[in-house]
């Protein structure tokens, strides 16, 4: 099994040594889709999942979700949280095992998720005390130094209720001179170039383990369509995610790295548990150079 570089103890004295200061954003990769975000006083957590629901729900099927990389910590030894967001129904973005412990230690946190899904997702969560909060494609939640935004996403498709509202989602955080996009689980889609560019993204956290329908299960970008992505998106940098999780379902990033390099795309790869650093120069609009890994 794959060790996370950090891990525990030291992945948690990781977050808590980061100073507060609004032109530095740090990022840890939790796994799968999963990112914590600290910027200022504020730490936003994306599509956790840190627990072993899956495997143990799969063990005994003809499609066992055996673990690749161990878990980076307890989530309920996160603390401090400011939202937490669930993309999509899908237990690898919202698990009950994972969200659980962190409304009962958060008790009022917002949750954010595509309004559809919030009566299955109070069904499995039952009475974790979440602030329910509903995005769809375009909808903005404002608070004084932050928003996110809800950006359709097609996890294989578009889909939407009676009402228009999204099944499947992506975000856009704005937190201070930072803009960030999680793309959930998404393939390519019209219109998804024409939403993303106008944000200048600083940072594009993007799936690369692809779309194959022999697995039975729903599909993602893979590694050379999420680097022309963030390209044709002009992203600052782009991070990979979904893969390393599941023998079932994973990838290597050799073929996003090389796209990057051919496209000339800014981009790091991490490890589970690792941190990023972005800062913000006082005197220019422009995010100081991380290199590729």
């Amino acid at each position: 099994m794959l060790l996370p570089l950090q891990q525990d103890a030291p992945l948690l004295h990781d977050i808590a040594s980061v100073p507060s200061d609004q032109n530095r954003l740090d990022l840890w990769w939790l796994g799968q889709s999963g990112f914590l975000i600290k910027w200022a006083d504020h730490s936003f957590l994306f599509d956790p999942y840190l627990s072993d629901s899956l495997t143990k729900k799969y063990a005994t099927t003809d499609k066992p979700h055996v673990r690749m990389t161990a878990r980076c910590l307890d989530p309920a030894h996160l603390t401090g949280l400011t939202l937490v967001t669930a993309s999509h129904l899908h237990t690898d973005h919202l698990d009950a095992e994972t969200l659980i412990p962190i409304a009962h230690s958060h008790p009022g946190l917002p949750l954010f998720l595509p309004g559809p899904i919030i009566p299955d997702a109070q069904a499995r969560l039952g009475d974790a005390p979440f602030t329910y909060l509903p995005l769809t494609h375009g909808q903005r939640h404002q608070e004084k130094d932050w928003s996110i935004e809800g950006v359709a996403a097609a996890h294989n498709d578009l889909k939407t209720d009676d009402q228009g509202r999204h099944h499947y989602i992506g975000f856009i955080l704005r937190c201070g001179p930072f803009t960030l996009y999680h793309s959930g689980d998404t393939l390519w889609h019209d219109g998804l170039i024409e939403t993303l560019r106008p944000f200048g993204c600083d940072l594009m956290l993007l799936p690369i383990n692809g779309n194959k329908p022999e697995r039975r299960v729903a599909g993602n970008l893979n590694g050379t369509e999420a680097a022309a992505l963030a390209k044709a998106c002009r992203a600052r940098l782009v991070v990979p995610c979904h893969y390393d999780m599941f023998e079932f379902n994973t990838v290597t990033p050799e073929e996003f790295q090389h796209a990057c390099a051919r496209l000339h795309q800014p981009h790091r790869i991490l490890q589970n548990g690792e941190k990023l650093t972005l800062f913000r120069q006082t005197d220019a609009s422009v995010v100081a150079p991380c290199l590729p890994r």
